[in-house]
């Protein structure tokens, strides 16, 4: 992978699983689903790659762990969004 392939990938992660997170959180109303189910897709992944003799890198891993953190940022908006007050979320 690029530097620069890197450097743009990770916001784009975060950015990416917030707003998925956010959309799915307003339409399922559950707080931390978007989380753990992204958790059990990274897992995943990761087990996928250890079983086809393929080593996942450093960058694997950034990356992976940069849509976990856009998950739960949105799991954390909608909680304090519903706390203040907004009924739709």
């Amino acid at each position: 992978m690029n530097i620069a392939q890197f450097i743009i990938g990770i916001p784009l992660f975060i950015v990416l699983l917030f707003g998925i997170g956010f959309i799915l959180n307003m339409l399922i109303k559950t707080t931390w689903m978007p989380a753990f189910l992204y958790s059990g897709i990274a897992i995943g992944v990761l087990v996928y790659l250890i079983m086809n003799d393929r080593t996942p890198h450093m960058v694997d891993y950034v990356m992976l762990t940069s849509g976990l953190v856009g998950a739960i940022a949105s799991g954390w908006t909608i909680k304090t969004l519903r706390m203040k007050g907004y009924r739709m979320f």
